[in-house]
């Protein structure tokens, strides 16, 4: 019960009113990000402002798979002007009643706003707009995340005001942990009575828990920067609604299409188009850029034959811009490398472990390339002697052939070999993975093509199953080896009809996504009349897993 409705208090405290009831604050945060250091500030600023508060909290079970609340409670008048006489406070929070919910993570925000916390005439909500994925999302074959616009939608809705912040960028540019940044939030928000200075003081103050130093410095910055933020309302609405618009906002420049090509291809393309010509271009170099604007202009005459004008918005090009590109710039050790030796990783490394000017700082990352990893480099005749040979000994009972190895990334020998492994990527095309990789794309672009010329919905069904290529190793070789059979069994089905040929595609398309052992895929594949997937033996792995890194942040 909140403190302006309890007997005894009423009683107690003449000058207490109706309208002199509590603010009531609902803090949701994730492991590791500092909530009750968050709680701690605010009760510490309360305390340096003259005001009566108390804390309360549910702890939530680790990481991503939940959330700890905390629960705050501050009585709006100071403490001198109430005679002596102390409020009683709630100890748990009442659906519909609270002034302020603070959410680091966007999904947390509307879990707690459809269990009935939020008010829409009353709460105001303050949210990050970053997401934390959870196990079921992550879980999921295809894209499992939850659509970021309906959550935007929720919030809105169920909420007298709102202010969404991407928490998790600004901790990462102040150095800091989000609980600076949510703290910075509410002070910006005006709920509560007292100044900026009496905030800013609790984290000065030893008795907050936090020591002073590099570290308070850090947590002021992430203040004043989200501060700053939710008290400027204008640049704050422009915010929000550029986030319902588009929840992936990009904080750097999307790349544009060169002009040449924007004039072959319609409008609806060019973003995606932009987007993919720029990551092969990066992946290897402009031959190899040219050579996707070429396989999609083949595409787009393939959809034109269908649909000549367009009246489907060329989804079917501008899938294939997304999923071809993505095939294009498949994940090997060089690529691996190259990731590791950008100087933005370094950047993004000392951000995260929070190392300052003066810090010293060593990154080692493990590497274990095996005989896929060299043979993915060799040409055909060399990789297969090479896989051949490896093969002989694991018949003769030894393991796989791995060479492991450790790279100070910190180091100059260290840097200098990443830089070296990643300039190999010249060796691509004379390769066996890359030659491999070409011809299944090759059959797949046909048969897109000819599915798109015969039926525009055909044609669309077949490019999205370009959703199947994804992940590194066994997870890769499975999702190839699922679209090719579909290619071959579902897209050519005799005496079947476009329309029913492409119901197919979909269903087999889903039910590879939502099984990764195959048993709905095959079960999908004999109601449709196609044969199941062979049983295959296991196949050499062009790559087993990306290297991973030792030490925080890598």
């Amino acid at each position: 019960m909140p403190a302006s409705l309890h007997p005894r208090f009423d009683t107690m405290n003449p000058i207490a009113s109706a309208n002199q009831r509590p603010l009531t604050l609902l803090l949701c945060a994730l492991g590791g990000e500092g909530g009750g250091v968050l709680t701690e500030w605010l009760i510490e600023a309360a305390r340096h402002a003259g005001y009566a508060a108390q804390s309360t909290s549910v702890p939530g079970v680790a990481q991503r798979t939940g959330a700890t609340t905390y629960y705050v409670e501050v009585f709006p008048v100071p403490l001198a002007q109430l005679q002596g006489r102390q409020p009683v406070f709630s100890l748990v929070p009442a659906p519909g009643a609270l002034d302020v919910i603070v959410s680091s993570e966007l999904l947390e925000t509307t879990r707690q706003i459809a269990n009935g916390m939020a008010d829409p005439t009353r709460t105001q909500v303050i949210t990050s707009s970053s997401r934390s994925l959870t196990t079921a999302e992550r879980m999921a074959l295809g894209d499992g995340r939850a659509d970021a616009a309906q959550l935007l939608e929720v919030v809105r809705r169920f909420s007298r005001a709102h202010q969404v912040l991407d928490m998790a960028a600004m901790a990462r540019e102040c150095g800091t942990v989000i609980s600076s940044i949510m703290y910075g939030a509410i002070a910006g928000s005006g709920v509560l009575p007292w100044p900026r200075a009496a905030f800013e003081a609790a984290i000065h103050d030893p008795a907050s828990g936090k020591a002073p130093g590099a570290t308070a410095a850090a947590s002021l910055r992430g203040f004043a920067r989200a501060y700053e933020a939710v008290n400027a309302p204008r640049q704050q609405a422009a915010f929000v609604d550029a986030l319902l618009k588009d929840p992936k906002v990009e904080a750097t420049p999307a790349p544009t299409l060169p002009a040449d090509l924007a004039s072959r291809f319609p409008p609806a393309v060019h973003e995606m188009m932009a987007l993919g010509h720029a990551r092969t271009l990066e992946y290897q170099d402009g031959a190899y850029a040219s050579r996707y604007t070429d396989r999609l202009a083949r595409v787009l005459d393939a959809e034109r034959a269908s649909d000549p004008a367009g009246a489907h918005g060329w989804a079917i090009t501008r899938e294939m811009a997304r999923w071809l590109a993505l095939w294009m710039a498949f994940d090997d050790i060089v690529r691996v490398a190259a990731l590791k030796a950008r100087a933005s990783r370094a950047e993004r490394v000392r951000m995260e472990v929070k190392a300052g000017e003066a810090d010293l700082l060593r990154v080692y990352d493990h590497f274990k390339p095996g005989v896929p990893e060299f043979a993915a480099l060799l040409p055909p005749a060399l990789a297969r002697r090479l896989q051949d040979w490896d093969r002989a000994r694991q018949r003769r009972g030894q393991s796989p052939w791995a060479l492991p190895l450790k790279v100070g990334s910190h180091s100059v020998m260290g840097m200098a070999a990443l830089r070296l492994l990643a300039s190999l990527r010249r060796l691509r095309p004379i390769g066996s993975r890359f030659a491999e990789e070409q011809r299944l794309i090759e059959h797949w672009l046909a048969a897109v093509q000819a599915g798109a010329r015969e039926d525009w919905a055909l044609g669309h069904e077949l490019a999205l199953c370009g959703r199947l290529i994804k992940g590194y190793g066994s997870t890769n070789e499975r999702g190839k080896a699922n679209l090719l059979h579909i290619v071959d069994h579902l897209a050519r089905s005799p005496g079947r009809t476009p329309a029913e040929r492409a119901q197919a595609i979909a269903a087999a398309r889903e039910a590879a996504l939502a099984d990764e052992a195959g048993t709905a895929l095959d079960a999908t594949l004999r109601a449709h009349g196609a044969p199941p997937r062979p049983v295959a033996e296991q196949p050499i792995r062009w790559m087993r897993r990306p290297p991973r890194s030792q030490g925080q942040g890598a």
